[in-house]
């Protein structure tokens, strides 16, 4: 059933009754207070939670002038992800299926057939031995896979399996492939796995899992360790964030301050949004920031005096700290977050080429690095493949994927 047009007009009319009591032009003037006075540093106690990196300022680019700029970097790589989602079974485990693969700018059709697979199972019966088996080679060499067994938890199972699977095929694929990689190296998503990260943050039984169990803990420090091999070969590390979603900084804020953005990402919309300060930002450049150290939030442990989750670092503990920019597009009113390691950006011809090279992606892509999408196109897991699989794992299973109303509901039952 559709909604009758008197239905319509009604919601339209309660929504436009929220909106006469939301002050745009104040959240814009606020943003421009905080981008200006509170950033430089922003303290959380007596730390420098956010501090700018060079000269704290916004700036313009023409979209076409940067879209045709050479690229810094003769070429780029993109890394990526994707996984069937959590999924659980009428056995009782919960498995989840996640392939990554890296693309090249230039193309490089041998790299781009390349994949590495890891699946993640969890059960709550202390019986079940999944193993732990090693990488085994298939289609003929160019690809391997492995079988993880998660740690136990009581709760939170889909998510335990998910972030393994995800962290752990991406990080085994960076390695393998790390020597093809001359010039730049850009991840899909962030440098370090916040999703694992973030446990220390969602329950206390996760946040053990963090400290104690060695499966997290080799994924993060193979993050690390692909930090130092970087570092050491001088090949930038970057990270393209698409959809941002700390509050790291607006929970700061808001022990002092009122923060009326729902997130950091729509701060700093706010901010560039308004261009230079002097009126919005016209649809024919793209807006940035200068580069940030952060030290918040998810990024905190591995900041110069974070504990790493107690995971040793070879290099100058400030190295490996976050530093960041945004880049706003106007034309489809996006906002996208870069990343670099520290060792990279303290340099200012090196953190101007990355900003440069990400800026002439963005105004000729429209949207994310050209190695970054197709790194995503070559991982993604369509709805179609998904459900295939799942079919053929019930199959091998003997048990059936547990279904719920919804499923049914929603068309969510292959």
């Amino acid at each position: 059933m559709t909604l009758d047009p008197v239905h319509f007009d009604g919601i339209a009319r309660l929504a436009g009754r929220i909106s006469q009591r939301v002050d745009a032009s104040d959240h814009e003037s606020f943003a421009e207070t905080v981008f200006e006075e509170f950033l430089d540093p922003l303290w959380d106690g007596d730390r420098r939670a956010i501090e700018p990196l060079g000269p704290r300022r916004r700036r313009r680019i023409d979209t076409e002038a940067a879209a045709l700029q050479e690229a810094p970097f003769p070429t780029q790589h993109g890394l990526d992800s994707g996984t069937i989602n959590p999924t659980t079974f009428s056995n009782g485990l919960v498995l989840d299926v996640a392939q990554a693969a890296m693309a090249a700018v230039p193309s490089e059709l041998g790299l781009h057939r390349s994949r590495t697979v890891v699946a993640t199972v969890h059960s709550n019966d202390a019986t079940v031995d999944c193993g732990e088996d090693e990488w085994t080679m298939f289609d003929g060499g160019y690809s391997k896979g492995r079988i993880l067994q998660a740690p136990r938890v009581s709760r939170y199972e889909e998510a335990v399996v998910h972030a393994l699977s995800l962290y752990l095929a991406e990080i085994t694929h960076a390695e393998t492939q790390a020597d093809l990689v001359e010039d730049l190296l850009i991840l899909d998503g962030p440098i370090y796995p916040k999703g694992l990260l973030a446990w220390a943050d969602r329950h206390p039984e996760l946040a053990d899992l963090l400290v104690e169990d060695e499966r997290p803990r080799d994924v993060v420090s193979a993050y690390i360790d692909l930090v130092e091999r970087f570092a050491e070969r001088g090949v930038p590390l970057v990270g393209f964030v698409k959809n941002g979603s700390s509050k790291a900084i607006t929970r700061i804020l808001r022990r002092t301050e009122r923060a009326p953005w729902i997130d950091d990402a729509a701060f700093f919309q706010r901010v560039l949004d308004r261009g230079d300060g002097d009126g919005a930002a016209p649809t024919d450049q793209l807006t940035f920031t200068n580069w940030f150290v952060s030290r918040c939030g998810v990024d905190e442990p591995l900041s110069a005096d974070g504990d790493a989750l107690g995971l040793r670092r070879e290099r100058e503990l400030s190295d490996y700290e976050v530093t960041f920019f945004c880049v706003y597009d106007p034309r489809e009113e996006l906002l996208f977050r870069v990343e670099s390691p520290a060792v990279f950006t303290r340099d200012p011809d090196t953190r101007e080429a990355i900003t440069m090279q990400m800026l002439r992606d963005v105004a000729h892509e429209r949207g994310p690095p050209l190695a970054v999408s197709k790194a995503d196109e070559l991982a993604r897991i369509g709805r179609d493949e998904k459900a295939a699989l799942t079919r053929a794992i019930e199959q091998r299973f003997d048990a059936d994927r547990d279904r719920s109303y919804d499923d049914e509901r929603w068309g969510l039952v292959a």
